[in-house]
């Protein structure tokens, strides 16, 4: 069921502009009508990339180095997700969605929670995306997807997890408009709808405690403190500087400036762009996975410039949709490295932040559409006497886009490190693998 609209622009647009002249009354598809129940089986989907096999589609997705291109996956996992959304409303028969007008409703994506690598892609084998609604509230639904590598002679591996938020509008009102309910008959289906529970849960959690709402705990405000006294400063004062003893035990204070430091505002990228008709989705807008890649490779090519070095995606760890982007409208993304690490697996982690902003070239003020957030990780091992790179923040909302970061980074290292034993397990029953 493609996400993408296949007919003519030149049509789209006529069909557009007799809306609008348009005085007859629309009609519109009364939230008190029933929804139908239905089997969590029943918006089961996938799709398969023939890699191996095909050598056509290989050359649509391979990467300069012979890898496969992330960004352009992700506009498959969207339109993934938006397929099985409308086939769990629809039903599991229905092969297209028909017109809007016979709908009544329309659904868009409200935020992707996470999109967690867990190897990586192999172009010597098929790809398999594949899917399911979970969980639904009154006019939302969890959608859970994955990513596996098959065929070839060898076990199916999965290589990347994904849950998508779904919310369903009035094709007039474009307020909420009710789901289908699901019908929840085994334990297995049981445990897969506390798990979309649980994680509608969470991002409301996520949300309240987010640093634009409440100020950071007393523990990050002391990590944030050490880390500014550590590379925060041009050079630290003889009272606070940290002694260095030499051979003759002679007690010495480095002052030298911290010349692998990075200021938050000087990793800025971006990049200004035209939205044309040919990236639209069903709904006359521009395509939110198209929108993915372009913020991805933006992403992509700013925390390769940072590392200095060749570097792989490691997760996509939110993104808000806040509103739709228009065709023909102005699109500004703007990337900017918000925290780095590293530990014994990873010589540099770069969390990276990349803002979509439509501009009114009338006036020239901005709205963001869309905030991504994506981790990388230096792919090289490190040289032993290269000195790894910080990024610093020097103001107050730079601090806290800091904190932000490093929370990423720390949910990511403790799902990277759990995530396949559970998955092994969850895989047993759902043939999602959540």
């Amino acid at each position: 069921m493609p996400m993408r609209d296949n007919a003519l622009w030149s049509e789209s647009v006529l069909k557009l502009k007799e809306a609008a002249t348009s005085t007859s009354a629309p009609t519109t598809s009364s939230d008190e009508e029933k929804v139908v129940p239905r089997r969590m089986h029943d918006s089961y989907a996938e799709l398969v990339l023939p890699f191996a096999s095909d050598v056509a589609v290989l050359e649509q997705y391979i990467n300069a180095t012979g890898g496969i291109r992330t960004g352009k996956i992700m506009e498959n996992l969207d339109s993934l997700a938006g397929s099985i959304a409308y086939k769990h409303m629809l039903g599991p028969g229905v092969e297209s969605l028909g017109p809007i007008e016979t709908r009544g409703y329309y659904i868009v994506t409200a935020s992707v929670d996470r999109l967690d690598m867990l190897s990586p892609l192999d172009p010597k084998r098929d790809l398999r995306l594949s899917g399911q609604v979970i969980y639904t509230g009154r006019s939302s639904m969890e959608v859970v997807l994955k990513m596996e590598s098959i065929g070839s002679g060898k076990p199916d591996d999965t290589v990347m997890i994904g849950r998508f938020s779904m919310v369903c509008r009035n094709a007039v009102t474009h307020k909420s408009h009710k789901v289908n309910p699901l019908i929840i008959s085994t334990p297995e289906e049981r445990a897969l709808y506390s798990l979309g529970e649980h994680m509608k849960g969470r991002r409301q959690l996520s949300a309240a405690q987010s640093l634009t709402q409440v100020p950071p705990t007393s523990d990050e405000a002391a990590q944030l403190h050490a880390f500014y006294l550590s590379h925060g400063r041009d050079t630290l004062p003889s009272a606070l500087a940290k002694p260095t003893a030499d051979a003759n035990a002679n007690v010495k204070f480095d002052t030298a400036p911290q010349k692998e430091r990075v200021w938050m505002g000087d990793t800025v990228l971006a990049k200004t762009l035209l939205m044309f008709p040919q990236e639209r989705n069903v709904h006359q807008k521009v395509f939110g996975g198209y929108l993915m890649r372009l913020a991805y490779e933006l992403g992509f090519a700013n925390a390769s410039m940072f590392c200095r070095d060749s570097v792989r995606f490691l997760s996509l760890d939110g993104i808000s949709f806040a509103r739709p982007v228009p065709i023909g409208s102005i699109l500004k993304l703007e990337s900017m490295i918000m925290h780095t690490a590293s530990n014994e697996e990873y010589p540099a982690l770069v969390h990276v932040g990349v803002r979509a902003n439509v501009v009114d070239v009338k006036t020239g003020t901005e709205k963001t559409t869309n905030d991504f957030r994506f981790t990388w990780c230096q792919d090289s091992p490190a040289q032993p006497s290269a000195p790894g790179r910080h990024v610093v923040p020097k103001t107050y909302a730079e601090a806290m886009l800091w904190l932000e970061g490093r929370r990423a980074l720390e949910l990511g290292s403790l799902i990277r490190g759990t995530q396949k034993e559970k998955e092994g397990e969850i895989a047993g029953v759902s043939g999602v693998g959540v």
